[in-house]
């Protein structure tokens, strides 16, 4: 993907020591400016943190430079880093969904008008995940979501996220992801209540 090889901190040439270590374990040779193990990082989460910003923005340019951001902030953080604290996965997780929101809220009046199509990049992966039930009324259903809302369904449902792992990556409570996703499966059924394909039962409690 083009979006790694935008990374240009990253050193290329030599193997990656350690690619059957723990993210933790990288972490470690991060801190110490180690940019081989960075680069083990990128190649290991790269593909599913740029699929959520992808999601949820339905922009791939503008998937591209968050999922491209995130791993320059744990690069520029790396420092601060502490093991344990939280996994690398979801701290990744928690970045891009929290500037994918504030990107959304910023350009919220016009995408009411000219809401993006979705990348076709994810359409294979949507129909999958829902074993091809998914029509292009969801996808469009799903850009009408408030941000909240959409950022907790495309994490539960797409990226197979229990309630709790939700919670930590959004930084709230399980009561509260519950809450978004009822709300959520509402509206979803609401805008597609006249679906000639009637999905909306793919979102049933």
């Amino acid at each position: 993907m083009q979006l790694s090889q935008d990374l240009h901190i990253v050193e290329t040439a030599n193997p990656v020591p350690g690619q059957a270590d723990s993210d933790d374990a990288l972490m470690e040779f991060v801190k110490a400016g180690d940019q081989r193990a960075f680069r083990a990082l990128v190649t290991r989460h790269l593909d599913r943190v740029f699929a959520v910003a992808l999601r949820i923005l339905g922009n791939k340019a503008d998937a591209e430079d968050l999922a491209q951001d995130a791993f320059m902030r744990l690069w520029t953080s790396r420092d601060r880093w502490e093991p344990g604290r939280a996994q690398v996965g979801t701290w990744l997780y928690r970045v891009v969904v929290n500037r994918c929101i504030d990107l959304k809220r910023k350009t919220r009046e016009t995408a009411v008008d000219e809401v993006p199509d979705v990348a076709d990049e994810s359409a294979s992966a949507v129909t999958t995940i829902h074993h091809g039930q998914m029509s292009r009324k969801l996808e469009d259903a799903l850009t009408h979501l408030p941000e909240q809302q959409r950022a907790a369904v495309v994490l539960f449902y797409f990226e197979d996220m229990s309630n709790a792992q939700v919670a930590e990556v959004m930084e709230t409570s399980v009561g509260a992801v519950e809450s978004l996703l009822k709300r959520a499966r509402k509206k979803l059924r609401d805008l597609m209540r006249h679906s000639e394909n009637d999905a909306h039962h793919l979102f049933d409690a």
